[in-house]
């Protein structure tokens, strides 16, 4: 009897706190070889397409663009995110974090083009001229808002603010991070858990699954699986639903100012910001998990903020060059770390010059070239395309094969905060009233705003104005999570 209290209670005992996460492959200072770098690159790759494809899916039409100007508008985004991510991993955190589009700027952007086109002044415009004059308002209020971005970096404001992120607060933030983007996956269940000791699987699971369902979508397209279907399942499903592949430029090169010369306006500055500060506080919680997944040490706080100010960086040149959002850590490619056990900092500048390759030399190539040929021919063979539209083909995979894969990355991503609260004292009444309700309203409020505007049509408190940001705010679990945690701390 005593021999068997003694083993049940040592099935009990704690699990030992380490402060780097053991069992990753490859840490953010190790480099696997080559053509497996490269494999991982361009898986990192395919899972930032999602983010990409979908914000200029949801504001080109707004704004009256059509499918060049959503393919354009894609490529651009593409090559600014590869130039952030650059920037991010050589001198911000140096954390192997992809940059891409923000969702936090969706609702702000939305409302400017809605705001721009209502006006009188646009009525006889042609679509194209609309898309135009949206693009320019958006444009001058990126531009001006990242420098709010930028100062909280770069003027100390975020590394005084991470001093306060202590373990109890980090992983709710984190935990947030991935489960507030839930709504952008799709509800699934994970029936059988991938077997440690299969390589493949571990590391190249998400590029087999996604070509695999890639390919099956084509095949049902091109028998006509999806012809009387209605059009909501058509643009979700036809991998030619977007018009990409057709509309895509041969040659593309974003340059400051390509859709005319940016316009300011106060009020759509100060919306901006609200969505800077926002992702400000996403990416924050995203470095974190990075950290963790790339079997670093916890963060300083002089790293987040550094961070934070090329974050910025990112968003002006976003701002500058005519990207429809600002620029934020992915956290779907975070996510993948974990999968994928694979926190090398070089994979992730690899995925960067994919992001370069397809949005630019894929459609640049000299014709003139024996080489440019070659790659012609084999592509043509196999593919029956040319070269420059491969980036558009590789972003026409369908939105829902994004959304399951999605649901397996934000879990990962909450995971890590989960496995941060080793470091807090759990036994503590204390803690588990921080922890349990930053969680709650966290979730709830964002959940209050999201029914309000879809039944209304507005916000809580209805105004035309669009100095009142407070929607962009409220809708976002990271910012209201912070807020709790420390009007909790000064109790």
């Amino acid at each position: 009897m005593v021999a068997a209290a003694s083993t049940k209670d040592d099935d009990f005992q704690p699990f030992p706190i380490k402060d780097q996460l053991p069992g990753v492959a490859y840490c953010a200072n190790s480099n696997p070889c080559w053509y497996e770098a490269l494999v991982l690159g361009f898986q990192q790759y395919v899972v930032m397409l999602g983010t990409t494809v979908t914000i200029p899916t949801l504001l080109v039409p707004l704004m009256g663009g059509g499918d060049v100007e959503k393919a354009e508008m894609i490529n651009t985004l593409l090559f600014l995110s590869a130039l952030s991510t650059l920037l991010q991993t050589w001198f911000g955190t140096r954390l192997p974090v992809v940059m891409g589009g923000s969702y936090a700027f969706v609702i702000p952007a939305m409302s400017i083009a809605l705001s721009v086109n209502s006006s009188n002044s646009s009525a006889k415009l042609s679509d194209h001229d609309r898309f135009k004059k949206s693009m320019a308002a958006i444009q001058g209020a990126i531009t001006i808002a990242s420098l709010f971005q930028v100062a909280i970096g770069y003027f100390g404001l975020a590394r005084v603010c991470s001093r306060f992120l202590s373990p109890l607060a980090a992983a709710p933030l984190v935990i947030l991070t991935g489960l507030g983007l839930f709504v952008h996956g799709f509800p699934q269940y994970l029936p059988h858990m991938l077997n440690s000791k299969r390589t493949i699987s571990d590391r190249f699971g998400v590029l087999i699954t996604v070509a695999v369902a890639w390919l099956l979508a084509e095949i049902l397209t091109a028998s006509g699986a999806y012809d009387k279907s209605s059009p909501k399942t058509q643009t979700s499903c036809r991998t030619d639903r977007s018009g990409l592949i057709s509309a895509a430029p041969w040659i593309k090169f974003p340059y400051p100012y390509q859709w005319g010369k940016p316009t300011f306006d106060a009020g759509f500055v100060f919306a901006m910001m609200a969505a800077c500060l926002v992702a400000a506080i996403e990416s924050t919680g995203t470095f974190v998990a990075a950290s963790r997944y790339a079997s670093c040490t916890p963060v300083p706080p002089s790293v987040l903020s550094r961070g934070i100010g090329w974050q910025g960086v990112g968003t002006l040149l976003n701002g500058l060059c005519g990207a429809p959002t600002g620029s934020t850590a992915s956290v779907e490619n975070v996510g993948l770390l974990g999968l994928t056990r694979v926190g090398s900092r070089r994979v992730v500048q690899v995925s960067a010059g994919f992001m370069l390759f397809f949005s630019i030399l894929g459609a640049s190539l000299p014709t003139s070239l024996i080489l440019d040929f070659w790659i012609r021919l084999i592509i043509f063979v196999f593919l029956s395309l040319d070269p420059g539209k491969f980036g558009a083909v590789v972003a026409s995979i369908p939105l829902p094969i994004f959304g399951a894969v999605y649901c397996v990355l934000y879990g990962y991503m909450a995971s890590a905060g989960v496995g941060l609260l080793q470091f807090c004292h759990l036994n503590s009444f204390r803690s588990k009233f921080i922890l349990g309700f930053s969680l709650f309203l966290g979730l709830s409020i964002p959940q209050y705003f999201s029914e309000v505007v879809i039944v209304t049509g507005h916000g809580p408190f209805h105004t035309s104005s669009t100095w009142v940001c407070y929607t962009t705010l409220a809708s976002t679990e990271k910012k209201i999570m912070g807020f709790q945690y420390h009007r909790i701390c000064l109790l």
